[in-house]
């Protein structure tokens, strides 16, 4: 049986990470050069490029604006992967866009499309003219007068057809360009099930006819936030076991906690496995009774770490 392989799209050229918050304050292309060399040397098959403000950081959108052409040609200067840019701001993709050489790194990556994005339409453009990559992201779907979340499996799937079908209809996408983030939240303050959701999510789209060919990804720093740090590269790596049970096969990641799956009987993928089982409701059980008792699971995974 042919090995699944995880492509890993490298996520610390954002200010969420101390490194990156000092090359953009100090608007250092080396320091930028130096975090993409780092990602490549450990495996990312692309680059995030995200220079938006944080809760550590203001950023100014005129200077991102201004910032992002050096930005990106310092990393392509140094690299040959490609770069997926990272923001909800047409804008930004315009400009990342149209300074961005394809001859040097192939297909560039669209982060992100959405059923709410403002100027949907011209996202699509962009993604047509550019001939990019696009993520999309399956937490919210179009409904009758608006946008709504996604509450359940169903609705990410279907969230997930309806931006497929206007990426090709209206952006000329096929699916092996389309990559849909189904979302994962922090297990430790999952009490809404979502985990599972995503999971289920992946699940359905792998085996619905109509969207073979397409990726799946997660965002797979947010799994562990707020976990102990000697713990949260176990529990992601545990993850991505299931999620990739389950279909993925992308994952945007920090490649210096060396993101691989787990072996399916590993311990830690056990645990996991059981505490997911308990955020299911039983019949006649809120999903918040639920959610709380899988909270517990993992509560109780991170101790007996702590203790060993």
């Amino acid at each position: 049986m042919t090995e699944k392989k995880l492509t890993l799209i490298g996520d610390l050229i954002n200010n969420a990470f101390g490194r990156a918050r000092t090359a953009y304050t100090q608007r250092s292309l080396p320091d930028y050069q130096r975090l993409a060399l780092r990602e490549i040397e450990l495996g990312a098959h692309a680059l995030d490029v995200n220079l938006d403000g944080t809760q550590q950081l203001q950023v100014r959108t005129e200077e991102m604006l201004a910032f992002l052409p050096d930005v990106i040609a310092a990393l392509q200067a140094v690299t040959s992967v490609p770069l997926c840019f990272d923001n909800p701001s047409v804008d930004y993709h315009r400009i990342a866009l149209e300074h961005y050489d394809r001859k040097k790194s192939g297909p560039p990556i669209l982060n992100s499309v959405a059923a709410s994005r403002e100027r949907l339409d011209e996202m699509l453009e962009l993604a047509a003219a550019y001939d990019a990559d696009v993520i999309v992201m399956a937490s919210e779907r179009f409904v009758v007068g608006g946008t709504a979340q996604c509450l359940n499996a169903a609705d990410a799937h279907a969230a997930a057809r309806q931006l497929v079908e206007l990426l090709v209809t209206k952006a000329g996408r096929r699916p092996g360009q389309i990559i849909i983030d189904t979302g994962l939240a922090p297990v430790g303050a999952d009490t809404y099930g979502l985990v599972n959701i995503g999971l289920d999510a992946m699940r359905l789209i792998r085996a619905d006819p109509d969207l073979q060919g397409v990726h799946l990804t997660v965002g797979l720093s947010n799994f562990a936030w707020g976990m102990p740090k000697g713990f949260r590269e176990q529990l992601e790596h545990a993850y991505l076991t299931l999620g990739m049970e389950a279909g993925l096969d992308w994952a945007i990641a920090n490649p210096e906690k060396l993101p691989a799956p787990l072996a399916p009987d590993h311990p830690m993928v056990t645990k996991l496995r059981q505490a997911l089982a308990q955020g299911r409701a039983a019949a006649g059980e809120t999903q918040e009774s639920a959610g709380y008792r899988q909270a517990e699971a993992i509560m109780a995974i991170c101790a007996e770490s702590a203790e060993s």
